[in-house]
């Protein structure tokens, strides 16, 4: 059974962990933020008790990413993170059929010994990095990996 209910930006559990994420800044003229996905399609998950979400975005990436990115995923629950991801992967695929996910992680940031895992955990592989120092994580589209095993005689 799914863990995530699709819910909008702006969803007040959501605005929460999202203010607890790294990513969260603060708008320097001090307005209070009623939204946190930005322009673009996107579709905004939550755990039932909302102790997790997970952002979904389609947009023009300036640093030249193509796909759909993970913008924001943050699991205060006690559901393991790679299985949640799975399951927003499903969602992804589902809407955006064939298209490649990917992320960016701030390993200065994040509280873990091992920036990351848990979307690695979840399939993914690390993929390079940003100008800035940010590691690129992906999950190559269904299309491109059955291609890559078509090509390497369905091994």
């Amino acid at each position: 059974m799914p863990d995530w209910y699709v819910t909008k930006d702006g969803d007040l559990s959501c605005l929460e962990l999202y203010e607890r994420h790294y990513s969260c800044y603060d708008y320097k003229d001090g307005r209070k933020r009623s939204q946190f996905v930005g322009p673009g399609e996107h579709i905004v998950l939550r755990t039932g008790d909302a102790d997790a979400m997970f952002v979904w975005r389609k947009f023009i990436d300036d640093s030249g990413q193509e796909g759909v990115n993970c913008a924001v995923f943050r699991n205060e629950s006690r559901i393991l993170s790679s299985e949640l991801i799975r399951q927003a992967d499903a969602v992804a695929d589902f809407c955006w059929p064939g298209e490649r996910h990917y992320t960016y992680v701030n390993p200065q940031a994040v509280r873990s010994r091992n920036p990351g895992f848990c979307f690695v955990a979840a399939g993914w592989r690390k993929c390079g990095m940003t100008r800035g120092g940010l590691w690129i994580y992906e999950r190559p589209s269904h299309s491109h990996v059955d291609a890559v095993l078509q090509s390497n005689g369905g091994e």
